[in-house]
């Protein structure tokens, strides 16, 4: 297929590269603003070709690199042209950024959704996948399904619920197959730049930094591995029937980020990184207290199943940055 990926050069996009160009015979276009992935992350996964905006083509050849930002919605119809399908990983991600800076959270993740949507009903483009998260839930009984009534806490769940309306919106008024995939904790190789919890733990204990847990860290997450993730995104770009539909991506267990950060720092220790220290810092604004994800409609409708177990994803990751 002649794919769009936008965020390309993050961690999503990359994993997402890499395993299509090792599928063969697809042609890949990214738009990336290089504010978090750089060139340097998408020349680890992939030979690519970098194109100005007024030489984009009609259709993608090979794997080709637009610089340039979600918003820019004359952007949005050029680098969309030829395409059999989009994925949009392209967002501004978790919710500290969303509390400090509600607006631009807002224009990123609702106006560059809809500028993506646009192109695909004006280009014609079959289908169109959204990477959502369990944020527009908001603060409910735990596990979440599809069901729920939302009931977003913090700006970056509002945001991700809007664009998951637009999704719905779309496919019911103008056919196209929108998919929005709701992931959970995602971790794993490749997460450099990730400024999320396993992430951010791995590089400040190797800085010899102090992990700051918000809250008692009794508050649970749902941590899905990478490579799981992607299954699911290669499974929702082609398995007929449910455009239109959301689907709980995670790995239905419940974990607290104090025995997360528990087995982190075990799997660190035996790595030969010691004396790291943890501690409790305030609660953060807009975090939810208990967070996993009931998968059984994705394992129905997608065929797809978390595979990865979290120490086995813990060892994968921390041998990831220590060999860097």
């Amino acid at each position: 297929m002649n794919w769009l990926i936008t965020g390309g050069c993050g961690f999503l996009g990359t994993a997402l590269i890499k395993r299509l160009t090792q599928q063969g015979n697809h042609n890949i276009r990214v738009v990336d603003n290089l504010k978090t992935g750089t060139r340097e992350d998408l020349a680890l996964v992939a030979q690519f070709r970098e194109i100005k905006q007024e030489a984009i083509s009609d259709v993608p050849a090979g794997i080709e690199l637009v610089v340039g930002d979600i918003m820019d919605d004359r952007l949005a119809l050029g680098v969309s042209r030829g395409c059999d399908i989009i994925v949009h990983f392209a967002a501004n991600t978790g919710v500290g950024p969303s509390v400090e800076d509600p607006r631009a959270d807002m224009m990123a993740n609702v106006l560059g959704t809809f500028n993506y949507l646009e192109a695909a009903r004006i280009h014609k483009i079959p289908r169109f996948i959204f990477a959502s998260s369990g944020a527009p839930a908001g603060e409910v009984e735990p596990p979440i399904h599809e069901e729920l009534p939302p009931h977003p806490v913090s700006p970056y769940g509002a945001s991700k619920l809007a664009g998951e309306g637009y999704c719905s919106a779309y496919k019911r008024t103008f056919g196209i197959d929108t998919v929005m995939l709701r992931f959970g904790n995602v971790y794993g190789p490749g997460s450099v730049h990730k400024a999320s919890v396993v992430a951010k733990f791995i590089k400040r204990a190797l800085d010899g930094d102090v992990l700051e847990i918000y809250g008692d860290g009794h508050q649970t997450r749902d941590f899905i591995f990478i490579d799981d993730l992607i299954d699911a995104v290669l499974l929702a770009a082609t398995v007929p029937g449910i455009g239109g539909e959301a689907f709980q991506i995670a790995t239905s267990r419940e974990t607290t980020v104090g025995e997360m950060a528990e087995k982190l720092v075990a799997t660190l220790n035996t790595a030969g990184v010691l004396d790291i220290r943890l501690v409790n810092a305030e609660t953060r604004l807009g975090d939810v207290k208990r967070n996993f994800s009931d998968t059984t409609k994705a394992k129905k409708r997608l065929g797809w199943q978390a595979q990865v177990e979290l120490d086995e994803g813990l060892r994968k990751t921390a041998s990831y940055f220590l060999n860097k």
